[in-house]
C-alpha cells in the first residue's frame, strides 16, 4: 500500500462496497413489516462493514486499524445471520441467497488479509 493512498483506493473497501450495495438492493425487496427490523439491521451493518473499514484507515497506528477491522468483520457476521434470518422468514430460495453469502465470505477474507498486512507491518518495527 503507497504512502498517501486513501481507503477507496483498498480492493478490501472496492468490493466491501459492492457488496453493501448488493444489500441494500436486497433490503428493498424485503416486505415493509421489516422496516424497522430487519431492513435497518441489515443496512447498518452493511455500512459498518465499509464505515469501520474507512475509519481503521485513518487511524494512527496498526492496532487501531486492526481493532476496526475486526468490527468490520463482526459486521460481516451479522450480515451472514441476516442472510440466514430472510431465509428462514421465506423472504428468498437459499438458492437466491447462496452468492450473496460467497460475497460476504470472500470480503472476510480480504479483511483477514488486510489484518495479517497489518500486523507483519508492526512486527517489522
Amino acid at each position: 500500500m503507497a504512502i498517501g493512498k486513501g481507503f477507496e483506493d483498498l480492493k478490501l473497501y472496492q468490493e466491501a462496497r459492492r457488496f453493501r450495495q448488493r444489500i441494500y438492493k436486497l433490503s428493498r425487496l424485503l416486505p415493509n413489516d421489516e422496516k424497522y427490523n430487519l431492513i435497518s439491521q441489515m443496512r447498518r451493518a452493511s455500512l459498518s462493514v465499509t464505515n469501520n473499514i474507512a475509519e481503521g484507515h485513518g487511524s494512527r497506528s496498526y492496532r487501531h486499524n486492526i481493532s476496526y477491522l475486526y468490527r468490520s468483520r463482526g459486521s460481516i457476521n451479522e450480515l451472514l445471520d441476516d442472510i440466514s434470518a430472510c431465509e428462514d422468514e421465506g423472504y428468498f430460495k437459499k438458492e437466491h441467497l447462496d452468492d450473496l453469502r460467497k460475497q460476504a465470505v470472500s470480503v472476510a477474507k480480504l479483511i483477514n488479509g488486510y489484518i495479517a498486512y497489518l500486523r507483519r507491518r508492526m512486527a517489522e518495527k
